[in-house]
């Protein structure tokens, strides 16, 4: 190696400043997975003033993650080479205008215009603070963090369920929207405050970790695209997360209402326990997975164990009808979380020179699929009830079709071989 090809020594946070780093980025990521899932809550007030049918519904809130997706691939690069704090500041300041433009929406085109650069704006909210962890923390708090953001994510969604359900009636939909914009103002000076500028060459890999591959920066995404892991990894992400993310962040709502007969207070509620129950979920992975890590389970091998669990229960939904409610699609979503451990291990498995990169394009993947997931239910759901079909069969067909893909998700998984 010669000089100009020298790495500083790692830059590890001691635990003052990497808990106050957390915080901050875990505040952003609170208020991104709050305006990912307020829809589910909005649904009634929002069909009702502004007329809309199944397919709107999802082609709304799949805005949000179709903006999501279409930055991710230039979010990798400008995170690797600027940095989280410098990234995200300039994201978030999109996601106050996404905010500031719902909120004065007065057509169903005002509104999809406003949740795609609502998504666009918290786009770099988890892949920010990934990239940083990636530099800044070991691999076993890494792991734990990953596991402590998702369920600080969590936190966003219980809170845009019943807290969103009992301010409507006090501020309405459109204030609503002007306080979040606030709020994420708060967040993005707490994190100009706490969070480290970026240095532009990356650590040597941490112990414990393989040597990172001969790759130069300007490869691009060349190195992602080849990996098999990544292959491995991307349908399940694709299928199996993204659904999964589609039914907690809207579906599981208008099911409750429009297949179990709950009214729009009851279905709120039930998607309180639904993130509630993700919340404690994983905050547990969190607090096991350096345990599991140091015993040989891998993230491949909890996934290999833990997707038929969820397919059996999403199965047994789908069979139950209108008596499944909000306990059947919070066991659904518990038993999906095991996707999560995904994330870090993608990010891991490249020199954190790429992580950025690999990290975003594997999100990419996975909130294409919610875009697709969230729109293609809606359209499936309308169009096997213009076959014919009953509300709740309708319903019940829809997901049929989602489980099928999950299924052959998961085929290809456990034909392709790929180490991490």
């Amino acid at each position: 190696m010669t000089s100009k090809d020298a790495v500083p020594l790692p830059e590890r946070l001691g635990a003052r400043a990497a808990t106050l780093v957390f915080l901050a980025f875990a505040g952003a990521y609170f208020f991104s997975t709050l305006l990912r899932s307020i829809t589910a809550t909005l649904a009634p007030v929002l069909t009702q003033e502004f007329s809309l049918q199944a397919r709107d519904l999802g082609l709304l809130a799949g805005g949000y993650f179709l903006g999501f997706a279409a930055v991710q691939l230039p979010l990798g690069t400008w995170l690797d080479r600027h940095g989280p704090r410098r990234v995200i500041l300039w994201f978030l300041s999109l996601a106050v205008v996404g905010c500031l433009a719902f909120s004065a929406a007065g057509s169903f085109a005002g509104l999809l215009t406003a949740r795609v650069l609502l998504g666009m704006g918290v786009g770099a909210c988890l892949m920010a603070a990934l990239t940083g962890y990636r530099r800044w923390f070991d691999p076993a708090t890494l792991l734990r963090a990953n596991s402590w953001m998702l369920m600080t994510g969590s936190l966003g969604m219980l809170a845009s369920t019943l807290p969103v359900q009992w301010l409507m009636p006090l501020t309405g939909w459109r204030a609503l929207f002007w306080l979040l914009a606030g709020l994420i103002l708060v967040s993005m000076a707490a994190i100009a405050w706490v969070v480290p500028r970026w240095r532009a060459t990356a650590p040597p890999a941490p112990p414990g970790l393989p040597p990172w591959p001969a790759i130069p920066e300007e490869a691009g995404y060349a190195p992602i695209w080849r990996s098999r892991y990544f292959h491995k990894m991307a349908p399940l992400a694709f299928f199996h997360y993204g659904g999964m993310v589609a039914i907690q962040t809207l579906w599981a709502g208008p099911w409750m209402v429009r297949v179990s007969g709950r009214t729009a207070l009851e279905s709120a509620t039930g998607l309180f326990w639904i993130n509630a129950s993700m919340l404690v979920t994983f905050w547990g992975w969190g607090m096991v997975n350096p345990h599991l890590a140091r015993r040989g389970w891998s993230a491949a091998r909890l996934i290999a164990w833990g997707i038929p669990l969820s397919l059996a229960v999403l199965a047994f939904n789908i069979l139950a009808g209108s008596a499944t409610g909000w306990l059947g699609w919070a066991l659904f979503c518990m038993t999906s979380s095991v996707m999560g451990l995904a994330q870090p291990a993608v990010g891991m498995s490249f020199r954190a020179g790429l992580a950025g990169r690999a990290l975003s394009a594997f999100n990419l993947v996975i909130f294409a699929g919610v875009f697709v997931a969230q729109w293609g239910l809606g359209l499936l759901i309308d169009g096997f009830a213009a076959m014919g079909l009953a509300q709740v069969a309708s319903f019940q067909a829809a997901m049929a079709v989602y489980l099928c893909c999950g299924i052959a998700a998961y085929g290809y998984f456990v034909t392709v071989k790929a180490d991490n």
